[in-house]
């Protein structure tokens, strides 16, 4: 069975290792090369432990990169767009995991990273890379940009209510709790101590810039405000979204199921959460660590139009790693589960 050569873009991070890790279970990708400018000539398990006795690959410098099917771009958000060149003559299909191709403006980009783009006229070329949302055009496309952690944990819990217009449109408070993990790999990290990294970084109290991207998928062209916040928390893994949205109109228990069932019933990785009793009755992170699944679960307020949807996903897989072979398979006509079925531990 012939096998998609892809190459790792960054592949010492904490994105880079997770992809690594699934694409070496991945029955029909070949890992031919991954990069690392600091790290070129190391065997790649000594950033990425885990993966010792599953590959002998080492690291190689950019400038080594050889022509493949497909890369990966997992470098710093900033980068790719100034590199885009050399890498779309390396390879016929991208797949970007930073923010640098996501917003579809480049006005919005300029708002939200304080910067031009580079590159704006490809910002209308690559799909964004959520497959709930846009899975027949990323199924066509040739250059796709992975979604956001927090973008898409929010995205996913409110899309149905936002598609509907169920929601009064300026009103919408997000908190997203995160684990340390979303503020990156950083040479002055610990690496016995990830839950020590990025802290500092992934608190935004507010306009934090994932903000961008909700904006921009949920909006369906008419003009909204939602207010989110992410905080860092004692996790690694994780991000749990608690959006707070004020229906319209008065909602029972019977019909917010209804429209969740109807938006992601044969959707293979969303899961509704929501028990009457037991421990497990909304969403948490630590059961979806290292799964691609993202768990919604909901709570009306019963002494007002307020809807309180709990959402969770493991950042580094469907908020980063896990969504983009996701968006892999689907690009190359694959079962979408490919390489995803791992269903998670319990207990931990």
């Amino acid at each position: 069975m012939e096998k998609v050569k892809c190459a790792i873009v960054g592949g010492s991070g904490y994105t880079g290792g997770e992809l690594l890790r699934l694409l070496l279970g991945h029955p029909r990708a070949e890992v031919t090369q991954v990069t690392s400018e600091r790290s070129a000539g190391k065997l790649v398990f000594k950033a990425h432990p885990n993966l010792r006795k599953r590959t002998q690959l080492q690291f190689s410098k950019m400038a080594e990169l050889r022509p493949c099917d497909l890369l990966f771009l997992c470098l710093p958000h900033g980068e790719s767009m100034g590199k885009i060149e050399l890498f779309q003559s390396l390879a016929p299909k991208l797949i970007d995991l930073s923010a640098d191709f996501r917003l579809q403006s480049a006005n919005a980009y300029q708002e939200w990273y304080h910067q031009p783009h580079a590159r704006p006229d490809l910002l209308d070329k690559f799909v964004y890379g959520i497959p709930e949302l846009h899975r027949d055009e990323m199924t066509r496309a040739s250059l796709i940009s992975s979604a956001g952690c927090n973008a898409t944990v929010t995205i996913l819990a409110l899309h149905p209510f936002y598609q509907l217009g169920l929601v009064e449109p300026d009103r919408t408070v997000v908190e997203v709790k995160v684990g340390s993990s979303e503020g990156g790999n950083t040479p002055s990290a610990s690496s016995h101590h990830p839950e020590r990294s990025g802290a500092v970084r992934s608190f935004m109290p507010t306009r934090h810039r994932h903000t961008g991207e909700v904006l921009q998928e949920l909006s369906l062209g008419k003009p909204i405000q939602v207010h989110m916040s992410v905080t860092s928390i004692e996790l690694v893994r994780g991000a749990l979204a608690t959006a707070h949205v004020f229906l319209k109109d008065k909602l029972e228990d019977k019909d917010i199921w209804k429209i969740f069932r109807q938006a992601y019933g044969n959707e293979p990785f969303i899961r509704i959460v929501k028990e009457a009793e037991g421990t497990h009755r909304y969403p948490e992170p630590k059961w979806l660590a290292g799964t691609n699944y993202c768990d919604i679960g909901f709570q009306r307020d019963e002494t007002s139009n307020r809807l309180v949807i709990i959402s969770a996903i493991d950042n580094l897989m469907k908020g980063a790693a896990g969504q983009a072979v996701q968006a892999f398979n689907l690009m190359h006509g694959f079962e979408e589960t490919l390489a995803l079925e791992f269903a998670g531990l319990h207990p931990l």
